[in-house]
């Protein structure tokens, strides 16, 4: 049987856009002070959650749904599954946006919106796979799941809950990186530290006292934006405002506002995923460059200090001890996503976040010692920690081989595997790999402001999941 899989895609061309930009427009950020029986993960995420599973129901599917947490929609018959892992969850949108982040808009032939690449643009064009071999069809000898988390960019509690449940798929594929193929990913160490600084003289005083630092919204993004709070005495407090008009300010990479003896001054990163930390600028790190030699309180400039000598310029870790590659996914990085520091009533207070992405060989163990014991030089202790294992497909695997083939009959391109230091669902299977949406040569815009994905490649990614989950399940 010969099916033409891009014919079938434009066919239904009009209904998919108009489906993804409905999907698009619902806010489905993590937000659990709304948590709810059903919604653990906020309203947002579960509008967004039933409606994929109300599409899935229109096609006949079978539904699933785990209180919120996780959904699947199967169909096809047989003993083994075929798992497509999406989520339905982005991270927030920042500020900056041409056009509103939760109002999908097709520029240019891009369209754009929060998660029209990561990860809710793929989410739909899986959906119309599944709904192309549905309709058609097509003999299956293996059931096929659409599988849906609300928890992918920050806990992974969906498929915690998920797979305590439910049985383990045979073999499947995320549709959330890069295309040809994702078959390694790094571990991911998440890591919260706290700042312990000395204690300072009962008199001790200084020109300039840091009332707040604040930067980052999530530890897999990186910061674009940090704000911080100042007084002190007048003469100080007007050089370093001059000097920060000057060299910040005047280039257009931040702002000021004082109110009498209160500065408060903010900085101008750019975004980016805390995957790839050197393909943004953190707007954290920045500011505390510029601080760092300004006449401080110990404890303020200690703060400052261990986010410079600690981070400042180090996307793999060096300062730290912890610099680690090896030849399946390359070096090991560090993104700084988080920073928090109060010291206007009391004793000051300091928090960092921050996602390390570790290589597949990385010696753990080895390297979480490392970390706490050069954080210590800094006064940073780890508060806490999560960590994902690391995760490899062979090669040589059936699902590795199919997908390698299927990629190359559409674009003719190499189709060699690849490894990124992101963690997709893939990691959660025991033979999983991430594949697409994101063609070579193409913007990565995944966490960033004004992030979009072209309408050719959405439409020419439906088509391959199609082939693709029709050869593997057939």
């Amino acid at each position: 049987m010969s099916i033409q899989w891009e014919q079938e895609v434009e066919k239904r061309k009009d209904e998919l856009l108009q489906t993804a930009m409905r999907f698009l427009a619902i806010p489905s950020v993590k937000d659990e002070t709304h948590a709810a029986p059903g919604a653990p993960f906020g309203p947002g995420i579960q509008q967004a959650m039933q409606f994929v599973l109300n599409e899935c129901k229109k096609m006949g599917l079978t539904i699933r749904e785990l209180d919120g947490y996780a959904a699947h929609a199967e169909m096809g018959q047989g003993e083994e599954l075929v798992g497509v892992l999406c989520h339905v969850d982005v991270v927030p949108p920042g500020e900056g946006w041409t056009t509103p982040p939760f109002q999908p808009t097709i520029r240019h032939g891009k369209l754009y919106a929060r998660g029209a690449l990561d990860d809710k643009g793929p989410t739909i064009a899986a959906l119309y796979a599944l709904k192309i071999i549905k309709e058609l069809d097509l003999p299956l000898s293996r059931r096929v799941r659409l599988i849906l988390g609300g928890d992918e960019e920050s806990g992974w509690k969906c498929m915690e809950r998920y797979f305590a449940e439910e049985e383990m798929p045979t073999f499947g594929f995320a549709p959330d990186a890069v295309f040809p193929m994702i078959s390694a990913e790094k571990g991911i160490l998440d890591v919260h530290m706290a700042y312990r600084p000395a204690p300072e003289p009962e008199n001790a005083s200084s020109p300039l006292q840091l009332l707040s630092f604040e930067a980052g919204l999530r530890l897999n993004m990186v910061p674009a934006e940090a704000t911080a709070v100042i007084t002190g005495d007048a003469e100080p407090l007007d050089r370093l405002k001059k000097r920060f008009e000057m060299d910040v300010v005047r280039p257009g990479r931040g702002k000021l506002a004082q109110a009498g003896r209160r500065l408060t001054i903010t900085c101008f990163g750019k975004a980016a995923h805390g995957m790839e930390p050197e393909k943004g600028v953190n707007a954290g790190l920045m500011l505390a460059h510029f601080l760092r030699n300004e006449p401080f309180r110990a404890a303020d400039k200690g703060f400052l200090e261990a986010l410079v000598q600690g981070f400042y310029g180090d996307f793999h870790g060096a300062s730290l001890g912890i610099a680690y590659s090896d030849e399946i996914t390359g070096p090991l990085t560090v993104n700084l996503g988080r920073m928090d520091y109060h010291h206007e009533d009391g004793a000051p207070e300091g928090q960092l976040g921050l996602t390390i992405r570790y290589p597949v060989t990385t010696p753990f163990a080895e390297t979480l010692d490392k970390l706490r014991i050069n954080a210590a030089r800094w006064g940073l202790d780890i508060a806490s920690y999560t960590n994902k294992e690391p995760h490899h497909v062979d090669t040589d695997h059936f699902l590795v081989k199919t997908l390698r083939r299927i990629y190359e009959e559409h674009t003719g391109l190499d189709s060699t595997p690849m490894s990124i230091g992101g963690g997709t669902y893939a990691r959660t299977l025991k033979a999983g790999v991430a594949f697409g949406p994101l063609f070579p040569g193409r913007e990565e815009t995944a966490h960033q402001v004004n992030e979009y994905i072209h309408v050719d490649d959405l439409l020419k990614a439906t088509a391959i999941y199609a082939h693709a989950i029709y050869e593997l399940a057939r």
